[in-house]
């Protein structure tokens, strides 16, 4: 049986997720809206990987017979000064992410649920994957900083990128 507290924090888990979701989301429209489609492709990818997440949670949940109670998904900002602006908003997302599921491993250990610490050791790999992706792009833009055929180079490599669920 799920621990009350971590039942009731996987349901926040899954707003989080949804929210990461719906975040991704907004900053592709950003980018289509600049004409990066490579960009917008690579928000896109990780707004479905962010979908998937919260599906997992949900199963979980569902597999332990406790109760699913989703919450309204916060508005998210529509706007960024630049895609480095956004990559940076992006990685800093991440790492409070990552600050939420540290969180639930340690209140799964609290609770002795060894069946949420085993099923939150795939979101503690995939945590350091996700901040590692969005840092390295990070890094790129402040190296092409507003070199025009930087950020061409850079959304043709993005737009490569494949959802791989």
């Amino acid at each position: 049986m799920i621990g009350t507290k971590t039942h009731t924090a996987f349901n926040e888990q899954i707003n989080h997720e949804l929210y990461s979701a719906y975040l991704y989301l907004s900053m592709a429209a950003y980018f289509h809206s600049l004409g990066f489609e490579g960009f917008a492709n690579w928000m896109r990818v990780q707004k479905r990987e962010e979908d998937s997440h919260a599906m997992k949670f949900i199963d979980h949940l569902r597999d332990r017979d406790a109760r699913i109670e989703l919450e309204a998904i916060d508005k998210p900002k529509l706007k960024w000064a630049s895609p480095l602006d956004a990559f940076k908003g992006a990685l800093e997302h991440e790492k409070f992410i990552t600050s939420k599921i540290n969180g639930l491993c340690k209140l799964a250990e609290k609770e002795s649920d060894y069946a949420a610490k085993v099923f939150l050791d795939w979101f503690v790999k995939e945590q350091v994957e996700e901040e590692a992706s969005a840092s390295a792009i990070v890094q790129k833009l402040e190296r092409i900083k507003d070199s025009g055929a930087g950020l061409i180079m850079l959304d043709k490599e993005l737009g490569k990128r494949e959802f791989h669920g």
